[in-house]
């Protein structure tokens, strides 16, 4: 765009946002929903009249379908949440108005089956190496510290809520499902103190961290959040040279899509996004023809989107330069950098291949040797056991 935020000409716009789910936990039974709430409902609408302002000029005041695609994970929660924003972002207007009496209008969400799913869900598939490199991080001195400074405490949560097997990496659970009912003004139990649920907060901001960050942090992006990086280069590059893609691409996805992304990207603030956040990209057009990306994450209603900066290039980044600094955290081949290096236990196993494969070439030596012996014997001769009569 010619650098008015309103002067649009030519550009294009990819969002991520976040589904919102309420899991209530019962003292006496651990139950969860996992469903927006009718709040969620109303958030995530708000945040589609917000788009619609943002982009007044931009977008058409109505819907269009070559201009918008939308993208879903297979769960109920991600696709009310972008069915929502949607009913927020392009209310009907005359002709489209199918009933007088209803402001709202099917638009299409597409999903894929959640087992097939490898761009938007968490975790992508089965990747030997991320799980590896999990290993290799709760071995290093901070993972390690982190769970015995917090030991106690987690053995506090798990009596209290009678969770077994708690532990750094699972009791964000507990957190959000707090956290929901907190948010809907549901009664905490009594230990859930202020205290204990700010250092659950701080615990699942940990947990993120242990997933995407602390050890080999772009080498874990390469094979998470790096994949759904690399479609957004790719969308963005093809904006940049056709006009056949749609303006509008939205992803309706996960706080752990959200973090892995961020995290890949090198923008990410530390913290939990609260719900119905929303991750833009923005490409530009200047003057001079050259193309331009911007990114900024809306993660408070009441103010607008803070912009962020891609570490090594300023807000209004260079197409070219974008792609170039985000080039490490991208995979070149997902499944053949999941697979597991050459370690010591294949090392172990070729060993026991060239052990039995020896023992085998021996036992055909031997064979062989007793079967040319036998036929080396003088013909007309044989063995004639003792007190055989002679004819």
């Amino acid at each position: 765009m010619a650098g008015r935020r309103f002067g649009w000409s030519r550009a294009a716009l990819l969002q991520l946002i976040l589904g919102v789910n309420l899991m209530v936990m019962p003292p006496t039974q651990a139950r969860t929903l996992r469903f927006v709430t009718l709040e969620g409902m109303l958030q995530h609408w708000e945040l589609g009249q917000a788009l619609r302002q943002r982009y007044r000029g931009f977008l058409n005041a109505s819907y269009h379908r070559q201009e918008v695609y939308v993208r879903s994970t297979d769960f109920d929660r991600t696709l009310m949440s972008a069915e929502a924003n949607l009913a927020g972002l392009f209310p009907p207007d005359g002709m489209q108005r199918f009933n007088p009496n209803i402001s709202w209008q099917p638009i299409p969400v597409h999903t894929v089956p959640i087992a097939e799913d490898r761009l938007l869900k968490f975790p992508l598939g089965p990747c030997p190496r991320f799980e590896q490199l999990q290993n290799e991080t709760r071995r290093t001195p901070e993972y390690q510290n982190e769970s015995v400074q917090n030991a106690q405490f987690l053995e506090m949560v798990a009596n209290e809520t009678g969770l077994t097997d708690l532990t750094l990496e699972t009791v964000w659970n507990v957190y959000d499902t707090l956290f929901c009912e907190q948010t809907h003004g549901l009664p905490l139990p009594p230990w859930a103190s202020p205290q204990t649920m700010q250092r659950l907060s701080r615990l699942k901001d940990f947990s993120f961290r242990f997933l995407f960050g602390i050890y080999k942090q772009a080498e874990k992006a390469r094979l998470q959040g790096g994949v759904l990086l690399a479609q957004i280069r790719k969308n963005l590059t093809l904006m940049a040279t056709t006009s056949q893609l749609p303006k509008l691409l939205v992803y309706s996805a996960h706080d752990t899509t959200l973090v892995a992304l961020q995290m890949a990207l090198g923008v990410y603030n530390g913290e939990q996004a609260p719900y119905a956040s929303c991750h833009m990209f923005e490409l530009y057009q200047e003057d001079s023809g050259n193309f331009s990306v911007e990114m900024y994450f809306r993660n408070e209603s009441h103010r607008d989107p803070w912009p962020l900066t891609l570490p090594g290039c300023p807000n209004r980044c260079p197409l070219q330069d974008f792609l170039r600094l985000t080039e490490p955290v991208v995979p070149k081949d997902w499944l053949q950098e999941c697979k597991l290096a050459g370690g010591p236990a294949d090392t172990e196993v070729i060993v026991a291949l060239a052990v039995c494969g020896s023992i085998l070439f021996l036992l055909i030596v031997l064979l062989l040797t007793v079967l040319f012996r036998v036929q080396a014997q003088p013909p007309g001769y044989r063995h004639v056991p003792d007190g055989e009569d002679h004819a």
